[in-house]
């Protein structure tokens, strides 16, 4: 049998039609609850989004740059907004071929209140206008995040023409190859399995489980930081001058925010209200504070005194470590999980950096690329059974399937290893484009001015 028994990531369609392709099955029942859970964390991502990554970032760069990180976060979600609407959901999210969807829910065709979207369980949605608005937060954060690689010296108009090609382009087949599958019901014998299985993701159908978006988001998202702080520069004064943080204060309350409305990302991504979106929730919650305990630990070996940003910073490699694993883990896993992701992360974004002389601003390629990487790999070890995870549900035989950890690993590392490469390979491509077309870089005199002025015209703080 093939490996796609494995393979327990759900968050793609089922709609009520599908379902009606002959009398003796069963319509899917809508639960209130999952329905609200879910509306409920889409909220929750949006406060990840704006305020939340938006202060942990501002707070991050020199005063005159605040509003323009500001403005780079709430542009780029709303942006994506519509573009999500028009063609991304579609694309991600619709039968296709192994890396794209279709078109046929271009502009939500097709889609009403009454149409639904399948869930992990057999026989249980939730509205489908209410998963479009969940995923549509993930597709928002993730080139969100990739603006702290270069932030304080970027073109604002470079950021959207970016954005949008990078999400078309790197974030749409990703999210296709790894989430999209016909569902759970489909499931109903081996033949039947291996016929829906064909029609999935590419990395669904190698068996890769990421269950809130390690590779889809924070890999995707930390490699793209990686080319574009090494494509646009270093900038003026990096390794000479001070470029320290203006208000860690705010970037405190961004990375709090953050950590609560990660429980949306994580959480809601289980899309019902039962026992295990609760073991994902005492994952998030655990992940979180071991990685902030290890990385503060870290640096205050290291450097003789713990500090504020440390601990944030350490509290976001928790959030990202746990992502892909948050579902299959048990708790001592995610709390290992944590542990490993402080440290790990810490020595990226100081000892790494340093070596490799890449001004990797916010440390988006430090904490996201290799958190997201520590993550993916991870989840092998941590959803083992036999190590306190839940293993892999079997959909056909309606039980857990027996545990491999090699072929798990392998499919893991599958996972990474096309994740780097597609969004290395799109990223570099896209930022050509638009340097041809736009320009990437502001001026030195623009840079040196604070991009708050010299872009928008504004100030953060008036004195």
């Amino acid at each position: 049998m093939k490996t796609f028994l494995r393979s327990f990531i759900s968050l793609s369609l089922l709609s009520a039609s599908a379902l009606s392709f002959a009398d003796e099955v069963i319509a899917p029942t809508v639960n209130k609850g999952d329905t609200a859970w879910v509306m409920i964390s889409t909220i929750l991502v949006i406060l990840m989004i704006i305020p939340g990554l938006a202060l942990f970032y501002g707070g991050m760069v020199r005063a005159k740059n605040m509003l323009s990180i500001l403005m780079q976060v709430f542009v780029i979600f709303s942006m994506i907004a519509i573009l999500w609407v028009i063609y991304g959901y579609s694309v991600a999210f619709t039968e296709g071929n192994a890396f794209f969807g279709s078109l046929s829910k271009a502009f939500l065709k097709g889609i009403t209140p009454d149409s639904l979207a399948a869930t992990f369980s057999k026989g249980v949605a939730i509205p489908e206008f209410a998963y479009v608005a969940f995923q549509l937060t993930f597709a928002a954060i993730t080139p969100a995040i990739i603006i702290g690689a270069f932030a304080e010296r970027i073109k604002f108009s470079a950021v959207l023409l970016f954005t949008a090609i990078w999400f078309t382009f790197s974030y749409l087949p990703l999210a296709h190859m790894v989430w999209y599958w016909t569902g759970p019901d489909a499931y109903t014998d081996a033949a039947a399995a291996e016929a829906a299985t064909a029609t999935a993701g590419f990395l669904f159908q190698k068996g890769a489980l990421d269950f809130a978006g390690g590779s889809v988001v924070h890999i995707n998202a930390g490699i793209a930081g990686l080319v574009g702080s090494l494509l646009i520069g270093k900038r003026i004064g990096f390794g000479r001058e001070s470029l320290a943080p203006h208000s860690v204060t705010m970037t405190m309350i961004g990375a709090s925010l953050l950590w609560v409305g990660w429980f949306g990302f994580n959480v809601g991504s289980n899309l019902e209200a039962n026992g295990l979106a609760t073991l994902v929730f005492l994952n998030t919650l655990l992940a979180t504070a071991a990685a902030t305990l290890s990385w503060m630990s870290a640096e205050w070996l290291m450097r003789g005194k713990p500090s504020m940003l440390g601990a944030a910073s350490g509290a976001i490699a928790g959030l990202v470590v746990i992502t892909p694993a948050c579902g299959w883990s048990g708790v001592m896993g995610a709390i290992f999980l944590g542990l490993v992701s402080g440290s790990v992360c810490f020595w990226a974004v100081t000892t790494l950096k340093t070596k490799l002389k890449y001004d990797d601003s916010l440390d988006a390629f430090g904490v996201h690329g290799v958190g997201g990487v520590l993550g993916a790999l991870g989840t092998a070890v941590v959803a083992n059974p036999a190590l306190g995870g839940t293993g892999v549900w079997d959909y056909v035989a309606n039980a857990t399937a027996e545990y491999n950890f090699s072929a798990q690993f392998i499919s893991q590392f599958w996972g990474v290893a096309v994740a780097v490469i597609w969004s290395a390979v799109v990223s570099y491509a896209a930022y050509k484009i638009v340097d041809m077309i736009v320009g990437l870089r502001v001026s030195e005199e623009y840079e040196r001015q604070g991009l708050d002025v010299s872009e928008h015209g504004e100030t953060a703080y008036h004195l």
